[in-house]
């Protein structure tokens, strides 16, 4: 099946050599076929039920002319922590929440079918956003299974938004939307060898979205080009009055020229290279390329040592998950009063209860500590809070970028995906450059970089506070200087070295 960007699409649309029903009906055939057969990638949780319904609405559209937005008959997987009203579940992966729908769509779902999109499913997650243990596996939900990835179906897909990556990577959508609360986006596009964004703070509204922690939680785009990462974002963007740290949106295609990196000054964060050999070449052959592309290279621009603040981190999401699901479950249960989960103890209870079904591969330590937690007065989160910002918040990541006059500062997004492994659970491979700009609000982007034995390989871009555009031009920039990304083959295995 043809690989369609959002512009293609549209192109053929407008020339009536396609239509949104023939096209949805295209994907689901492929999910049925490769998805849930086949090399069963697992990545989809959930078809919409009124997904060729709502195509039919759009082709309708269509041929009467009407206004058409900028994802109009446009293929849309979101993952399963975002809420959509209608017929479908809103779950994080947990049975805990199976039963009980949520009442209305997310605000930026609400976005997106303003903009004409279809949406045609939900996608797996690492179940709770990857944030009920530390011992976790990557893909693994207590109602969706295991992800695989489309690469090498016996490696991870990384996580959480794994279903998002692995199933834009296999062609099973055009587009998904994904979380991250620290490398939930841009690790799973690394690994699965496709854009992924997390903007700015604030870009993408957080109402009715399962929460982690409200100090770093974003939605972003995961696509096969930057281009439909930027117009994805831009129809996600934009003010939400019950979200207060949300602004109104940019113009994210305004960098598009693939001229970008000429005359851009690129910092390099040397300290987040180094780690892994199969990584090494593959990043310094990037650089030369960003150079030959017209890009003043900075070697070193490191970025301030994270290990630090790594614990307070850690301390700051317990405190705001446990706060901010309260407030969720608040506002998704006043239209169903008798709902079993209103709050972590909720959901620690169901968990105990189901342990055969829950507690298989990984445990809910990470509930217990959270549960735990006081509230956001504690002089213990106060303190946490204050420790992150004063060593990687948003003045600190900008301030390294601005005393060096860099438009970006680049490094490898990680390491190539390991084994996926229900005993031991994740090990991760080395690098991760989320961690500053999570903490920071920053924007972050990856682009595949190459690969290594036939696994992606990602290379990461990070820019100040509210330089999303710009950073997706730099980033389109790289993409079109080096042309890097192949579709999966579903293999087995990792191939042999030669």
């Amino acid at each position: 099946m043809q690989e369609w960007t959002i512009s293609d699409l549209h192109s053929a649309y407008k020339n009536g050599s396609t239509d949104p029903v023939t096209v949805c009906a295209e994907y689901l055939a492929r999910i049925d076929e490769l998805d849930r057969n086949g090399p069963a990638i697992n990545s989809i949780i959930e078809i919409n039920p009124d997904a060729l319904a709502i195509a039919e609405e759009r082709a309708e559209e269509l041929r009467r002319g009407a206004q058409q937005g900028l994802l109009h008959g446009v293929p849309v997987l979101l993952k399963d922590n975002i809420d959509t009203g209608g017929r479908m579940h809103t779950t994080a992966g947990s049975l805990a929440l199976v039963d009980a729908p949520p009442p209305e769509d997310a605000f930026l779902v609400a976005r997106l079918r303003a903009e004409g999109a279809v949406i045609l499913g939900k996608t797996n997650l690492s179940e709770w956003a990857n944030f009920r243990s530390s011992k976790s596996n990557s893909g693994w939900s207590s109602r969706g299974g295991q992800t695989l990835n489309p690469y090498a179906t016996d490696r991870t897909p990384c996580g959480s938004s794994s279903g998002s990556g692995a199933a834009i990577a296999a062609n099973f959508a055009v587009v998904a939307v994904g979380t991250e609360t620290d490398g939930s986006v841009t690790c799973p596009a690394a690994n699965c060898s496709i854009v992924g964004l997390k903007p700015s703070l604030g870009t993408v509204s957080r109402t009715g979205i399962i929460p982690i922690a409200a100090s770093q939680d974003t939605a972003g785009p995961m696509a096969r080009t930057v281009r439909d990462a930027a117009i994805l974002l831009q129809a996600l963007a934009g003010h939400d009055p019950a979200d207060i740290a949300s602004f109104p949106p940019a113009d994210y295609l305004a960098y598009l020229d693939g001229e970008s990196l000429r005359g851009a000054r690129i910092g390099v964060a040397r300290k987040r290279a180094g780690f892994h050999r199969g990584v090494d070449a593959p990043f310094e052959a990037a650089l030369k390329a960003i150079s030959a592309a017209g890009a003043e290279i900075v070697d070193p621009a490191n970025l301030p040592e994270l290990e630090a603040v790594e614990q307070h981190e850690l301390t700051v999401l317990l405190y705001e998950f446990k706060y901010g699901l309260a407030e969720y479950f608040r506002r998704r249960n006043r239209t169903a009063p008798g709902a079993r989960i209103a709050s972590i103890h909720d959901l620690i209870v169901f968990n105990s209860e189901n342990a055969e079904s829950v507690l298989t591969h990984f445990g809910q330590e990470l509930f217990v500590k959270a549960a735990e937690c006081g509230d956001l007065t504690d002089e213990k989160y106060v303190h946490a809070l204050g420790e992150c910002r004063s060593g990687a918040g948003r003045a600190v990541i900008d301030a390294a970028l601005t005393t060096r006059r860099l438009d970006a500062i680049v490094a490898p997004t990680n390491g190539p995906a390991w084994l996926i492994d229900h005993v031991n659970g994740d090990y991760y491979t080395g690098g991760a450059m989320s961690s500053g700009p999570a903490i920071s609000g920053c924007p972050h982007v990856t682009v595949p970089m190459a690969y290594y034995r036939g696994l992606p390989l990602g290379i990461s871009f990070l820019g100040k506070f509210g330089d999303d555009a710009k950073l997706l031009g730099i980033a389109h920039g790289y993409e079109r200087a080096t042309r890097t990304r192949v579709p999966p083959t579903f293999r087995a295995h990792a191939l042999r070295e030669v």
